[in-house]
């Protein structure tokens, strides 16, 4: 058996290479979406049709889990697969399999808090006292599930979300870091002339965007914590793994990587940010 991981391009690797150093041991098999990508501007019912069939084409690998790392997908399309799909999806491979997102253990590190907590309901106004900003898809940002979901568990914390349409397509095509800077500016701006200042702490809520972190870090005030979802999530599969041993990861330590896209060599910034060469075949 193996892990799968998910993503409509190479912006899971980030997630994908956390996963890794956690569980060198497990197998791992990675699928892009690179033909469909990037999915943050597509209609909600195609984003379902496209995650649930890249996790099949996982699951036909021999994957026992698939962790969706795209934002996009978690937000939109993973609670429809687990609920309306995967139960019939299971029976007809008559072994377990699941999918899991990456939202749930990145927002448990933006609150500090379990995601089981609910906060107390209070009559009263409360005191926004810390704002959180989230650097999004705009398909991620249109479902406001960090709004939704934090608003839940932590009320003294106000969420504010940003898109950042051109970032994923900039990425995907190798653009320069100047051009990146230049974009990342524009959206951090955009987001503090809305709250009226810097968030306190910032999410980077695009898989895509962990691999130009420090511009993010360079364009937002010096020492503004930012939550990173590739450690967050590899945390959560870790302790998932633990309280579910009927999901095998493997022991072989292999390691496959699979696009929709133009298989070979990825971009040079992508390949920067593995630490070597990285090649794709053709799912």
């Amino acid at each position: 058996m193996t892990i799968g991981v998910f993503d409509s391009g190479v912006g899971g690797l980030s997630v994908h290479r956390a996963l890794v150093q956690r569980l060198p041991q497990a197998d791992f098999v990675y699928l892009a979406d690179q033909a469909n990508a990037p999915y943050g501007g597509r209609p909600g019912e195609e984003i379902v049709d496209l995650t649930r069939a890249g996790c099949e084409r996982l699951f036909e690998a021999g994957a026992s889990l698939v962790v969706l790392a795209c934002n996009t997908a978690s937000a939109i399309a993973l609670r429809r697969l687990q609920q309306t799909w995967l139960p019939g999806y299971r029976k007809t491979l008559g072994r377990p399999v699941n999918i899991l997102g990456i939202i749930v253990p990145t927002i448990e590190a933006a609150t500090g808090l379990p995601w089981e907590h609910e906060a107390e309901r209070r009559g009263d106004k409360v005191e926004q006292l810390d704002v959180l900003g989230v650097f999004s898809t705009q398909g991620t940002t249109n479902s406001r599930v960090y709004e939704i979901e934090i608003d839940k568990r932590k009320q003294d914390l106000a969420v504010f979300s940003q898109p950042c349409p051109d970032l994923v397509p900039m990425i995907e095509a190798d653009a320069g870091v100047v051009e990146l800077a230049k974009a990342v500016e524009g959206y951090v701006q955009a987001l503090k002339t809305r709250i009226g200042r810097y968030p306190d702490r910032a999410v980077l809520g695009c898989t895509h965007y962990e691999i130009i972190a420090d511009i993010f870090r360079a364009a937002l005030p010096a020492g503004t914590p930012v939550i990173h979802q590739p450690a967050s999530t590899a945390d959560s599969l870790e302790r998932y793994l633990e309280r579910h041993p009927e999901y095998d990861p493997g022991t072989g330590g292999g390691r496959v990587f699979l696009t929709t896209g133009q298989p070979g060599p990825q971009n040079g910034l992508v390949q920067s940010f593995w630490g070597g060469p990285l090649v794709f075949e053709k799912a």
